[in-house]
């Protein structure tokens, strides 16, 4: 099964690589205040994904202006404003699970199978102030500041330094995250590569990498070479957010080329994460290992007057060895966990109405039963962008495979999302 939809996929990306249409160039409010350019000039169909100017905005260290003044002296250069956003996500969910089941949780959404199958209301969801622009002439800011109860309030921050020499720009960016994981420093596909930066909300569904658990805290620094042709960075990085004692550090590479074919942005990259990181006391550390690697890809264009993204991924997760530390995403010692993901999202109504459906093949490594691992799952959602900065989302999963939800969880999760940045 797994071969022919890695074939199917294939065929799907090759046929939208072909296609001969216009390449449409479609950024948080703080960054469309500070440049003076609408929202549709980053973001491909809709945000929060990226088109090729987004990727350009963002390689340059968020250091592009225009639609402000600069406060200017010497090595001095910034906004006359300090840039802020209000980022908010109200959202109910469903399974069709039994009501009464207690304590499953369900990856991708929030609250256990009880709440889920009765419906939950979640509100919010997320909400958080993003303050965040040019900090100087090669210097950038970006802080996620928390708004929920509970939550930490210093959530995500990095600083990209970024530097054009002979049309590539170099970057060093020190970062921490709660929940994003090493492709935090610096990610430009649209794949789910990065947790935050997808069409749809169905994470997992959506993603290969999602779904083998890439995301979470991490800590570090990515060293990067961005042109208009491709993009490499290394990240070295320990798995937690904020202050630790470490020692070595988790290796994350990522590589990726991003041409335009046939009046299509298309790209093709590579993740891998490997080592063990020790942190904490010295004699007693938390060591942290990792071993999984991943393939991407996604082409971005029209057909006809509608436009089209086009999404593939491919993930795996080794398998953890005994006596050792655990892989942190797959602690299973059984088999490799892993998952292919092809993804497609139409704009019906361009800029106002998209369509998107896709198929997810995953195998969990952890069934009892060497046969009984699969985990597949198809998605129908929709996306309605009443303005550039405000979009609702019906997003609807059905499960099979032998791995699928238990009765207690159901085989169905509907999430209708209210996304909104001011």
């Amino acid at each position: 099964m797994r071969k022919k939809l890695l074939v199917a996929a294939a065929a799907v990306f090759t046929l939208a690589l072909g296609l001969e249409a216009p390449r449409e160039a479609s950024a948080i409010p703080a960054f469309a205040r500070q440049t003076g350019l609408a929202c549709l000039t980053c973001h491909f169909q809709h945000f929060p994904t990226l088109n090729a100017y987004g990727r350009t905005f963002k390689a340059g260290g968020f250091t592009q202006v225009g639609g402000q003044s600069l406060v200017e002296g010497e090595h001095l250069s910034i906004p006359a404003s300090l840039n802020a956003s209000l980022i908010t996500k109200v959202r109910y969910q469903k399974r069709s699970g039994d009501n009464r089941a207690e304590g499953n949780t369900n990856t991708g959404a929030t609250g256990n199978a009880s709440e889920l199958n009765k419906g939950e209301l979640q509100f919010p969801d997320e909400a958080a102030l993003l303050i965040g622009g040019r900090g100087g002439e090669h210097v950038g800011f970006l802080l996620e500041l928390s708004l929920k109860d509970g939550d930490s309030r210093f959530t995500s921050f990095k600083m990209p330094f970024s530097f054009d020499v002979a049309s590539t720009n170099l970057l060093v960016i020190p970062f921490s995250t709660d929940s994003q994981g090493a492709a935090y420093g610096l990610e430009l596909l649209n794949t789910g590569a990065l947790r935050l930066q997808r069409p749809i909300e169905h994470r997992t569904e959506f993603s290969a990498q999602q779904y083998i658990g890439t995301d979470g805290a991490a800590t570090g620094f990515t060293l990067a070479a961005v042109n208009k042709m491709g993009f490499f960075n290394y990240t070295p990085y320990y798995k937690e957010h904020g202050n630790a004692a470490v020692g070595p550090f988790i290796n994350y590479f990522r590589a990726g080329v991003t041409p335009q074919i046939g009046g299509w942005d298309t790209a093709v990259g590579v993740q891998s994460w490997s080592g063990t990181s020790k942190t904490g006391a010295t004699d007693a550390p938390n060591r942290v290992h990792a071993e999984a690697w991943a393939l991407d890809a996604q082409a971005q264009g029209e057909v006809g007057s509608m436009p089209l993204g086009v999404y593939f991924s491919y993930a795996r997760a080794a398998k953890s060895k005994t006596g050792e530390e655990a892989n942190t995403m797959n602690a299973s010692t059984r088999k490799n966990k892993s998952a292919v993901a092809i993804n497609g999202e139409l704009g019906v109504i361009p800029h106002r109405l998209t369509a998107a459906l896709g198929y997810r093949v995953g195998k969990d490594g952890d069934s009892n039963d060497d046969g009984k691992q699969r985990q597949n799952a198809l998605t129908l959602g929709f996306v309605y962008e009443a303005m550039q900065n405000l979009e609702l989302q019906l997003n609807n999963s059905w499960y099979n495979g032998d791995a699928k939800p238990g009765s207690d969880s159901g085989n169905m999760l509907t999430t209708l999302m209210l996304f909104a940045a001011f």
